[in-house]
């Protein structure tokens, strides 16, 4: 594992060495790696999120009423839950 060494505000620190602290984290080590894990997954809905933008951008108009469309959204909603 490589080393990296930051320097962060004294208020900063203390968050860090506080949520450490807490026993969720065995060292603030561990507490900066789930923060940037996080991050990278949070990109990466964000990316997916863009991408299905595009796509339906790119489709064009759709044919289907708002009404119908808000129905489909509810009917596919119940089905989930079941």
């Amino acid at each position: 594992m490589s080393t990296m060494n930051v320097s962060l505000p004294e208020a900063m620190k203390k968050w860090v060495e506080q949520q450490s602290a807490t026993g969720r984290y065995s060292n603030a080590s561990d507490y900066i790696r789930d923060l940037i894990r996080r991050d990278q997954e949070k990109n990466a809905q964000i990316a997916r999120l863009q991408a299905l933008v595009t796509e339906g951008i790119e489709s064009g108009a759709g044919s289907r009423s708002m009404s119908d469309l808000k129905e489909l959204a509810l009917e596919r909603t119940r089905q989930k839950q079941k």
